[in-house]
């Protein structure tokens, strides 16, 4: 029979660990150098005016806004947080689904490499690397069906 506490305790552990790998996760994933510039917390309004952007598709729920761009520089997709905690909430829910993203002060923004280079000049930020599930790219993974014939 387990007692109480350790039925608290294992509820515990896993949020505990999964609290403490955040900051690991993030800084063995992220590029540190920003060029000078310094990230700085921003509404989507902020972000869409420095990125020199139209937003369209906006959606805004209690604790994010979120944006669709196309400049000069690409496509990209704009979110802004109320917190550091939900920011960093949706991150680790994003990262597995691959990508890549431009993370500043309570805002993401998703994109191409390329393009979120060229942003980063502006608004500062750190690179950050989802989940690399592969290009397919005749690897014999799944699906590939082998082609001798």
């Amino acid at each position: 029979m387990v007692s109480r506490h350790h039925l608290g305790l294992m509820k515990t552990v896993p949020l505990c660990a999964a609290v403490l790998a955040l900051p690991l996760a993030a800084g063995c994933s992220a590029s540190d150098a920003s060029d000078g510039k310094t990230a700085k917390p921003a509404t989507l309004a902020e972000l869409a005016k420095q990125t020199d952007c139209s937003v369209t598709g906006k959606r805004k729920v209690e604790d994010l806004e979120q944006g669709n761009c196309k400049t000069s520089k690409g496509r990209f997709v704009l979110v802004s947080f109320t917190t550091d905690k939900g920011m960093h909430a949706w991150l680790e829910e994003a990262k597995p689904w691959g990508g890549v993203y431009l993370v500043g002060a309570r805002w993401v923004i998703v994109s191409q490499l390329k393009t979120l280079e060229g942003l980063r000049k502006d608004l500062g930020g750190k690179i950050v690397h989802g989940d690399d599930h592969g290009t397919g790219g005749g690897g014999g993974g799944h699906g590939s069906g082998g082609g001798h014939g």
